[in-house]
């Protein structure tokens, strides 16, 4: 893959820059993907259930509000998600298990740990615009995650 600068300077004017709030914790340290999305507060539910059906390469972008006072994900659920085909995860919000994590091929970016895991209430929504970092991110936009940074398109990148 590509690295996130050689995106911005071959699509400039055609691609977002989230702003640079994000850490890489995964295994993985450049991924891409189509984008589903979940926006969820406190409540991983809707990521337990997507980590579960097949991934196809996408990438899952949570929108968790930016709260640092839960783990939207964990081990278990990063397991399923590698196991179904997932690229990686983009999280505004914490994680834990960052070791289990750091071992696993799969792509990672958090704001922050925290051993706390979340409630499961079931609350969340999947397939919605989000907001955060200072770009709006839509369902079927395309990310490129590395060291570098964050970018998403509206159209599939040459990656």
């Amino acid at each position: 893959m590509k690295s996130t600068p050689d995106l911005f300077d071959a699509y400039e004017g055609g691609i977002s820059v989230l702003e640079p709030l994000f850490t890489n914790y995964g295994g993985r340290e450049r991924f891409y993907g189509e984008v589903v999305t979940v926006k969820c507060f406190e409540d991983n539910s809707k990521v337990v259930e997507l980590a579960g059906k097949p991934g196809h390469s996408r990438v899952m972008v949570i929108d968790g509000g930016g709260s640092l006072r839960r783990a939207l994900l964990g081990d278990m659920t990063a397991a399923k998600a590698l196991a179904n085909g997932w690229a990686g995860f983009v999280i505004y919000g914490s994680i834990r298990d960052v070791d289990e994590l750091g071992a696993m091929d799969l792509g990672v970016q958090a704001l922050a740990t925290n051993p706390m895991k979340t409630e499961k209430k079931g609350i969340g929504e999947v397939d919605v615009a989000v907001t955060f970092a200072g770009v709006t991110i839509h369902p079927g936009d395309f990310i490129a995650c590395d060291n570098n940074g964050i970018v998403v398109s509206p159209i599939a990148l040459d990656v």
